[in-house]
């Protein structure tokens, strides 16, 4: 069974922590991962080699894979350079997360000069893009991208205050109808009704992550209305 036959229509769960959040071990990741799993995802986002080490060692489920790593010469840093593609090749990955996006690339000239050197060298590896505007995924989806996601929605400067659940996902739906390759729902579905409604639209799959692995950020939601008294 392929990747796409293994996630249609579940849930994929982001397990991340970043050197400065309280969870941040590639052990506790792969915990993370078992959790998951038991709880009945279908799949793991993970970012760094440490971690996707660790939680293949726990669960079989597929992976999409990520670096993140910052350039003083770019804001991208989802997955920004052949070195880090290099790398998650060599951890056999099932797909290849990288950032899509409208920015300036650290050794790129632009994404589709980025795009044809990974395709060059790695042909048949499957590869997401984690676009924040239509436009950025009707162009991913136009250079061959196997999977379009919805990742940065509001997190770029080009998606400013645009909400991925604004108009019923009007974003999502939008993307889903001008998209040939799959489109994987992913930013801010921070629920559950959230995330049946962005399957129910047509999306291959959700990704879900800070709303289930970040119990620091899920706490201060607890607070903050608790604060409202």
């Amino acid at each position: 069974m392929n990747f796409e036959d293994k996630v249609k229509n579940k849930l994929i769960v982001s397990c991340q922590a970043l050197s400065d959040e309280p969870l941040h071990s590639s052990f506790i990741m792969g915990r993370m991962a078992l959790a998951a799993k038991t709880g009945g995802a279908c799949g793991i986002r993970a970012n760094s080699i440490e971690d996707i080490k660790e939680i293949r060692k726990t669960v079989d489920l597929p992976i999409i894979g990520i670096i993140k790593k910052d350039y003083d010469n770019s804001p991208i840093y989802i997955t920004p350079t052949m070195d880090e593609i290099d790398k998650l090749v060599e951890s056999k990955v099932d797909v290849i997360a990288l950032d899509a996006t409208d920015r300036k690339r650290p050794n790129h000239a632009n994404l589709k000069e980025f795009y044809d050197d990974i395709r060059k060298k790695y042909p048949n590896i499957k590869l997401m893009a984690d676009c924040s505007t239509v436009e950025e995924a009707k162009y991913a989806d136009s250079l061959g991208f196997d999977f379009i996601g919805t990742t940065l929605v509001g997190y770029t400067p080009q998606s400013e205050g645009n909400k991925i659940e604004e108009n019923d996902f009007e974003i999502l739906r939008t993307i889903i109808k001008e998209c040939n390759h799959p489109v994987v729902a992913e930013g801010n579905i921070d629920s559950p009704e959230k995330a049946k409604r962005v399957l129910e639209l047509g999306a291959l799959t959700v990704v879900v992550g800070g709303a289930i692995t970040r119990p620091q950020n899920i706490t201060k939601k607890f607070v903050n209305e608790i604060a409202a008294i």
